[in-house]
Formats: structure tokens, C-alpha cells, sequence
């Protein structure tokens, strides 16, 4: 069972996984180190679309050799980063990457209607995942990077988002929370009614693949002695692989709180609802952060 990144490297490379993945305006020490990385580790083929001579002085500040990548020599951000999803669409890339342009950048890219990524009527989401030394397993969560105030029906696709994402870790079954401020099934609160529909549609088989239960509140969902102490019966509580939050708030502080005040957490993040899996890392994410996020990406498109 995969319950670190380091695992996942593991299981990507023990299965001989190897995908192609654009990385848009790649120019900086972050994104090439975490290319590289991925690439030494030998679950990518990557292409590098930015400026070549910024690319190459990189390589030689951080003593890496850029003949294992492909390098597209595009000198300006907006036609790289344009160039790199047109790679994608049209077929040349299984994952894509964002390098040091901004995000409204490759999302605007991404968004195109001619070349880019977002079928019709699809829904663009984010799944990150949090790997945490005070839990048991890696934590599956969304959507804290797109969807501010998502409506029941996105609930519903976002819910099926983390669990693809979960499953593809190899977790036959995922456990998923429906994160309310309670537990209790209160009227006056729409998280916790929404948080019980969404419940009842994975008893169902209506979001297939999951054991869903909500709501729950984020003790009970991740914490067994709170189970133990408020005497809950549930098939997820204290052993949640995936939390879906009920607005963009509440993921948002939940996951920089882990990042911010919790030593050792590690961390990947990457749009879903497009034709391929999109990494989507602050530019001033950590190496560490990126590569995860590659090996994430990767593992989703297997």
C-alpha cells in the first residue's frame, strides 16, 4: 500500500511507468531540478518549452545535464506557455507541467477553446495530496485552488475527482469524509445537509468506487480517539483517505495549515477535469513539492 511520495516513486519505477510530460516556461531552478529528478527516478520523458538560454544557465548553475531533456527555444512566456499546451493537445504530452509563468497564464492556456485542455462542459478541479507525519496515510483533498463556492452538482464531480486520484494510489476502496463544522445532521447548515446527500449517493453506488460518510466534522474524520470520545459509528471516521471540503476557504487553511505549522509534511498538487493531468505548483513551491506533484500526475494517467 502507498502511504508516502517515496512509496509512489517506488511503485512508479518497480512497474516500469514511464510518461511524457511539457513543461510550460521552464525556466527556473525549481521546475528544471524537480524535472530532473523525475527524470533520474525514470517515471518521465520531459520537454522543457522556454527560453533556451536561460534553461541552459540553470543546468550549469545547478550542475545538470540538459541533454536529457527536449528543449523547445521559445523566448517569450506567452507563446511558451501557449506552445506547450498546443504540444499537449495535440497529442505530444501525457502530463503537463507549469513552470514560472503566473496561473491565470496557464489556466487562460489551458481554458483556450481552439488548443486547450478543458473538454466541453467539463469541470476544472484541483486534488491535493498531504502526506503528514501525525497520520497514518496519505491524505486525498479538494478543491482548494479553483472552485470557490462549488454547487452540489460540482460536489458530486469533485467527489469523484479525489477518489480517481485516491485510486489511482493503488487504494482499492477509498474512505471519503464530507467535511462539515459538525457532525451532527443540522438544517442550518447547507455543508452538513449537502455533506449527508453526497453521503447517501456513495451508499448507492451513485459515486462509485468510495465508502462516503457526512457529514463529519474534521476531528471525527481523521482523529480516532475524537470517534472514541463522541461515540460516532461510522465506516470512515478516524481513517479518511480523501476530505472534500464544503468551499475553497476551508481546504485552502486546512492545507496551509498543515504546510505552515507541521514539520515534515510533504505535499502535490495538480488540476483534474482536463484531457491530461496538469501540475499546478506556486512558483514558489519547493523541488520536493513539484516532484511529488510529477509522480502524482503520472500515477493518475496510469
Amino acid at each position: 500500500m502507498i502511504t508516502s511520495f517515496n512509496d509512489l516513486f517506488a511503485s512508479l519505477k518497480a512497474k516500469g511507468i514511464r510518461k511524457r510530460m511539457i513543461a510550460a516556461w521552464a525556466v527556473d531552478s525549481h521546475t528544471i531540478e524537480a524535472a530532473s529528478m523525475a527524470s533520474d527516478l525514470g517515471f518521465v520523458e520531459v520537454t522543457l518549452v522556454g527560453d533556451e538560454a536561460l534553461i541552459a544557465k540553470v543546468c550549469d548553475e545547478c550542475g545538470i545535464d540538459r541533454g536529457k531533456f527536449q528543449i523547445v527555444d521559445i523566448k517569450a512566456e506567452l507563446k511558451a506557455v501557449a506552445h506547450a499546451v498546443k504540444m499537449v493537445h495535440d497529442g505530444e504530452g501525457d502530463v503537463l507541467m507549469k513552470g514560472l509563468c503566473s496561473t491565470d497564464k496557464f489556466l487562460r492556456a489551458i481554458l483556450d477553446k481552439e488548443n486547450g485542455l478543458l473538454p466541453p462542459k467539463g469541470l476544472l478541479s484541483h486534488v491535493g495530496v498531504l502526506e503528514n507525519p501525525r497520520y497514518h496515510k496519505l491524505m486525498f483533498i479538494g478543491d482548494m485552488a479553483v472552485i470557490p463556492q462549488p454547487d452540489f452538482r460540482q460536489k458530486v464531480k469533485i467527489a469523484g475527482y479525489i477518489n480517481s486520484v485516491a485510486r489511482s494510489f493503488g487504494i482499492e476502496k477509498p474512505k471519503m469524509a464530507f467535511i462539515a463544522a459538525s457532525e451532527q445532521m443540522l438544517d442550518s447548515m447547507p455543508a452538513c445537509m449537502e455533506a449527508a446527500m453526497l453521503a447517501k449517493m456513495c451508499d448507492r453506488g451513485q459515486i462509485p468506487g468510495c465508502i462516503g460518510d457526512g457529514p463529519l466534522a474534521l476531528d471525527v474524520a481523521i482523529d480516532k480517539e475524537s470517534v472514541q470520545i463522541k461515540k460516532l459509528v461510522s465506516p470512515v471516521a478516524g481513517d479518511a483517505d480523501c476530505l472534500l471540503f464544503p468551499n475553497i476557504e476551508s481546504a485552502n487553511v486546512f492545507w496551509k495549515t498543515n504546510t505552515k505549522l507541521m514539520d515534515g509534511v510533504r505535499q502535490a498538487g495538480m488540476l483534474v477535469g482536463t484531457k491530461v493531468p496538469c501540475v499546478l505548483a506556486s512558483r514558489a513551491d519547493s523541488v520536493d513539492v513539484k516532484l511529488n506533484s510529477i509522480a502524482e500526475a503520472v500515477a493518475f494517467v496510469v
